[in-house]
């Protein structure tokens, strides 16, 4: 994968993440095939790709060395599967959640790509074991989760199956560097994979101390925006731990650990996330940010706009 030159990738399903994939794989230079098993999708999402490629090169933001028209040249929308796939080395699969979903998608791509070809998933959540479990050839299967937005955060989540070849990995690794993510290798399958692990623990912490009374939804928000998202914007919990002691993280272990592991004890169960906290969770939420279409389109766009921001400030 040294040269991206001529080669392609398919990208299966044209909602917003398959979108997203598509602008990432061609701002690297890669030839993008982009299907969608509804009629005229495929060709609605090339109309939403450019647009937003025009805006980011207005905006000075655009990745990759090529123009935005340059990227769209690379650029075809299908709504034949068999066509879509032609001559693609790595297809990345993009459609709903769902596993039955998913794993029809892969057994109808397996039948239409040779042995060599890689077969990546986009899901955020469902194992490797079950999303491939129809795939004759699960050596050459991985999961590639990225976060959304992937275009302007750029970590993907590596997951193999457990027949998954090393050789797999790494190629999969070497695509995703040379586009620009930023891939995080995991050894083994686990539920939830790394990142939401971790997002998981930090919303049902923050869940907890809101439904106990002890903080609001808007001073939550703001330990995260304002304080640890500062700081882990840029660097991890483990560097973290490592530069908050003078001599580094053992230091930080003989220093916090006793506390650490108070605190920790005393985290409740896992919140169900309904009834009466959940309304008045959602109440507070709204007050802030009303729900409705116009406001939450709103509060993406800037989200994004920061995104874009701290990522230009990352380079």
């Amino acid at each position: 994968m040294s040269s991206s030159k001529g080669k392609i990738i398919t990208v299966v399903g044209s909602g917003l993440i398959g979108r997203s994939w598509a602008m990432v794989f061609l701002s690297g230079g890669y030839r993008v095939q982009i299907y969608d098993n509804q009629a005229g999708q495929a060709a609605r999402a090339l109309l939403e790709v450019r647009k937003q490629l025009e805006e980011l090169q207005e905006a000075g933001m655009l990745r990759g060395d090529l123009s935005a028209t340059q990227q769209l040249a690379l650029l075809t929308s299908h709504d034949d599967l068999p066509q879509a796939l032609k001559g693609a080395f790595f297809v990345q699969e993009c459609v709903f959640e769902q596993l039955e979903a998913k794993q029809e998608v892969f057994r109808a791509v397996e039948s239409h790509v040779g042995d060599d070809v890689v077969l990546s998933s986009s899901t955020s959540c469902l194992l490797p074991s079950n999303v491939f479990s129809q795939v004759q050839n699960r050596k050459r299967c991985i999961i590639s989760h990225p976060v959304n937005p992937p275009y302007y955060v750029k970590l993907v989540e590596l997951v193999p199956h457990p027949e998954t070849l090393p050789a797999v990995m790494d190629a999969t690794y070497a695509l995703m560097s040379e586009v620009g993510q930023a891939p995080v290798r995991l050894r083994k399958e686990i539920d939830g994979f790394a990142l939401n692990r971790v997002q998981y623990a930090i919303i049902a912490e923050s869940w907890r101390l809101v439904k106990d009374g002890v903080i609001s939804v808007k001073d939550i928000d703001l330990v995260m925006s304002e304080g640890l998202g500062m700081r882990y914007a840029f660097i991890g919990p483990m560097e973290t731990m490592h530069l908050n002691a003078p001599e580094g993280l053992q230091d930080y272990l003989q220093r916090y650990s006793q506390g650490m592991g108070r605190v920790l004890e005393a985290f409740g169960p896992v919140p169900d996330f309904s009834g009466e906290a959940a309304s008045q969770i959602n109440k507070e939420m709204c007050e802030l940010i009303p729900s409705d279409h116009e406001h939450l389109s709103a509060r993406r766009e800037r989200r994004d706009q920061l995104l874009m921001g701290l990522a230009a400030l990352k380079k």
